[in-house]
């Protein structure tokens, strides 16, 4: 989704992928075989080959990159954006809630866990206590996502495997508080290295079996006072952090004291996000330029939506054998779909593509995204 506004900028990618038949290799030319963690693939990446000149600057599109040969990059002279020690922040979960919490910025009650297991579950337990509804949430510091490495418990006995696995050298673990959020936010932020920030319209976020289905922008009925609010959270995390490129901050909104409701920072992606896909065609500029800009240290496009409304449903999973078997019917029934297909194999609950559509009735509009997703599913509708 990058190719696009980087042919149009006249910025040339290479991109490391994983398999030759991946999504960006189907789109990018320019693309070498390798894994993000392979320190040789990487410095390839970076280097001049082939009458190629060495890269201007080294982003990624996920957080799994050695955080070490980022920073050995970096102090080398390739400009690594955003850097090493904001990186960090997104790739283990307890380096971020300390320092969001040195930041001031709000967030669920939370601890670590002692590596000790009989310290852990003391911890826990001791933590359970003080829970709201009596119900925690544990996490494991690095690697999960969509998801993954998320457990709800009402005892410690219930995280006694990850407890274990954890003293067998196992990922770190922390515990939060269950929030009774009335709905998941989130707000994405754009800055370049001189400083320019820029944010788009918060939007609400709909998750499904701990993946997000469907994004709606901006988010129905915020008082404009709450929206400046986590605006304002974002930003500060940004400037705090010394993100440079895209910054998605995910957010609960929940029922404050008298002052009404108040968010809490939930996780935080440095890069595009799935938050922001409304924003290639519901924004004056999309994620994916804007990324290109900031990391660049161009000047950073309007953010201003360019409807009313747009929703964004993703496409998880499929029945079809392929979903462009279904291009004829939804182009019929919703011309006024963008639809965004990301060349996957298909697989039961897979990110396989997704469908933004703008007006001005919400649910009109949500009405008609979801829809068109669902074709892409597989699925039947009756109505159009």
């Amino acid at each position: 989704m990058m190719a696009a506004p980087a042919a149009e900028l006249g910025v040339h990618l290479r991109v490391l992928v994983e398999d030759p038949t991946t999504a960006a290799a189907q789109v990018v030319v320019d693309a070498p075989v390798g894994d993000a963690s392979d320190d040789a693939a990487i410095r390839a990446l970076v280097a001049p080959t082939d009458g190629r000149p060495a890269a201007d600057v080294l982003t990624f599109e996920h957080e799994h990159v050695p955080n070490a040969l980022l920073a050995e990059l970096a102090d080398a002279g390739t400009p690594v954006r955003p850097g090493p020690a904001a990186l960090v922040q997104a790739q283990d979960k307890i380096v971020m809630r300390r320092r969001l919490t040195a930041l001031g910025a709000p967030c669920p009650r939370w601890a670590a866990l002692p590596p000790d297991p009989d310290a852990a579950r003391r911890s826990l337990t001791e933590f359970l206590r003080a829970a709201p509804g009596g119900e925690a949430v544990v996490k494991t510091a690095r690697g999960g996502y969509d998801g993954k490495g998320v457990r709800v418990v009402a005892t410690a006995a219930e995280a006694d495997d990850w407890v274990t696995a954890h003293v067998a050298g196992g990922p770190e673990l922390l515990v939060e508080d269950k929030v009774p959020f009335t709905r998941e936010l989130a707000v994405l932020v754009a800055r370049r290295p001189s400083g320019e920030v820029r944010t788009w319209p918060v939007v609400e976020s709909i998750q499904r079996d701990g993946v997000c289905a469907e994004v709606i922008a901006p988010a129905p009925a915020l008082d404009p006072a709450m929206a400046e609010r986590a605006r304002a959270v974002a930003v500060r995390i940004a400037e705090g952090l010394d993100v440079t490129g895209v910054l998605a901050v995910e957010m609960f909104e929940v029922q404050g004291d008298d002052a009404g409701p108040e968010v809490l920072v939930n996780e935080l992606a440095m890069r595009p996000h799935n938050s922001g896909h409304w924003t290639i065609d519901g924004a004056v500029t999309s994620q994916f330029e804007q990324h290109l800009r900031a990391v660049l240290d161009l000047p950073l496009g309007a953010t201003e939506p360019t409807a009313r409304w747009t929703v964004m449903a993703n496409v998880l999973g499929s029945t079809l054998g392929r979903l462009t078997d279904a291009l004829p019917e939804l182009g019929a029934r919703f011309p006024e779909a963008r639809v965004n297909l990301y060349g996957k194999g298909i697989r039961p609950g897979r990110k396989l593509g997704h469908v933004n559509v703008s007006g001005d009735d919400l649910d009109e509009v949500r009405r008609r995204a979801l829809a068109a997703a669902a074709l892409l599913r597989g699925e039947r509708i009756e109505e159009s």
